[in-house]
């Protein structure tokens, strides 16, 4: 009887998940290792002090998917995820704490996405006619071409002519949220394939595909619980706390050795870590005196090319409401008015039930590639967004309860960029959000990715 191939996924975020349950539904034997003490990555829960002697549930991060992501739902979906409960759909907008801003009316989320789109644009409050037309023309000018332009195009280049006021609260907070790298220096390209699949893409019944979905919960309850518990019930090997240290050759597969000097063989390796990890790991191998010339040369290339990858910080400042204070709008988020240092959130989150004025409602504000000068200034930061958020929502005796700061939350997605493949030898394979794929750092792109890497093991992708 032929024994099942066996993989190591190295790295427990959502390309890692993705890749383990993908290969466990192939039939392969699984071992996901984690060299820290959780799973989910940068998209994970958090236990964090309330200030009161007890302790809260929060994400490092205030993720959204949309209706699009069609890989990340059906995962959830094959995992048994009831997301239609535990995510909030919200037709794509973005209003302001004033009643300004792109919110669409009532009767055009009936609409197909590009229909609602125009009927947002049109209707956007506090715009004029000017502005209106503005916006709406140069979306048919890219959607006219396809959604595609020039390699080396920035978001800016994108942008040239329009009204300020259309950059300002339309392209700039579009940018922001998908690309997490500023206008100047984003890469057009990829805004446009995200916005092409925000109207286009297929979606589940009862979505659009421009939909933001936004978690009701903490994101471990999201996918890295259910998939870690799917993946323990089929037998994987589930180790937290195991740090991989090289990579070698051995009997025509793969051993991966192991901080506490233990080893693994298998005939694949998956390497699901952040670029600089995964470079360092795959730089084992092609340091190997053993390893083929031409295959270390190959490989340390791709090393260099995802060390290259110039990463940008994301930071969330979790804050509490005053008791009797009441969330007025009737979305669950607002695009803040911006200002590096006085106003440094970009938008912010109403994670407790809308309109209740319960004591402890909790506030999340997004801080997309903080201004450097607040590096290693986590206190000033919270404080100013606090401030931000008393002076914009009315809300005085805001108080900040953590601020969290991913140092790496992304890889600044700039024009021409050269990402590295997922493919870097026979059954050595790369999953993140940063391998060459259509989209920018998100949680489509991860579990994209971690699929991917399956599927050029199975053969289904070719490499």
């Amino acid at each position: 009887m032929v024994s099942a191939p066996t993989v190591v996924v190295i790295g427990g975020g959502w390309a890692g998940l993705a890749a383990a349950v993908a290969a466990a539904r192939a039939g392969w034997r699984v071992t996901l290792l984690e060299a820290s003490r959780h799973w989910g990555g940068r998209a994970r829960r958090l236990q964090w002090p309330d200030g009161r002697g007890g302790s809260l549930t929060l994400d490092n991060g205030q993720h959204i998917l949309i209706g699009a992501y069609g890989a990340t739902l059906g995962l959830l979906e094959q995992l048994g995820v009831p997301w239609h409960r535990q995510l909030q759909r919200v037709p794509l907008m973005l209003p302001r704490p004033d009643g300004t801003g792109l919110i669409p009316p009532g009767w055009a989320t009936r609409l197909p996405a590009p229909l609602a789109l125009a009927a947002t644009l049109l209707t956007a409050r506090g715009w004029g006619w000017g502005e209106r037309a503005a916006a709406l023309g140069r979306a048919a000018r890219w959607m006219a071409a396809g959604f595609t332009c020039a390699p080396q195009a920035t978001v800016a280049d994108l942008a040239a002519g329009l009204p300020p006021r259309v950059v300002d609260e339309l392209i700039e907070p579009l940018a922001v949220a998908a690309l997490n790298t500023a206008l100047t220096k984003a890469c057009g390209a990829t805004f446009l394939r995200v916005l092409r699949d925000a109207l286009h893409a297929p979606a589940p019944a009862g979505l659009a595909p421009s939909d933001l979905l936004l978690p009701r919960g903490d994101l471990g309850a999201l996918l890295p619980d259910a998939a870690t518990a799917w993946l323990a019930r089929r037998g994987a090997a589930l180790r937290l706390g195991a740090r991989a240290l090289a990579l070698a050759r051995r009997n025509g597969g793969w051993r991966v050795r192991l901080a506490d000097g233990t080893a693994l063989d298998a005939d694949a390796v998956i390497l699901a870590t952040p670029a600089p990890e995964a470079a360092r790991l795959a730089s084992t191998w092609a340091d190997d005196p053993v390893c083929p010339a031409p295959e270390a040369t190959a490989v340390r290339g791709w090393a260099a090319q995802a060390k290259a990858l110039a990463h940008v910080p994301i930071a969330t400042v979790h804050a509490r409401a005053p008791r009797g204070w009441r969330w007025r709008w009737p979305h669950p988020l607002l695009a803040l008015p911006f200002e590096a240092r006085r106003a440094p959130a970009q938008f912010v989150f109403h994670r407790g039930a809308a309109g209740a004025g319960e004591d402890g409602a909790l506030l999340a504000a997004v801080v997309s590639s903080p201004d450097p000068s607040w590096d290693g200034d986590r206190k000033g930061l919270a404080a100013a967004v606090t401030r931000q958020l008393a002076a914009a929502l009315a809300c005085p005796g805001v108080q900040a309860l953590a601020a969290v700061v991913e140092r790496r939350a992304t890889f600044a997605c700039t024009a021409g960029l050269r990402r590295p493949p997922g493919r870097l030898a026979d059954g050595l394979l790369a999953a993140g959000d940063y391998v060459a794929g259509p989209y920018p750092a998100t949680l489509e792109g991860a579990v994209r990715s971690g699929l991917a890497a399956v599927g050029v093991l199975r053969g289904d992708i070719l490499a």
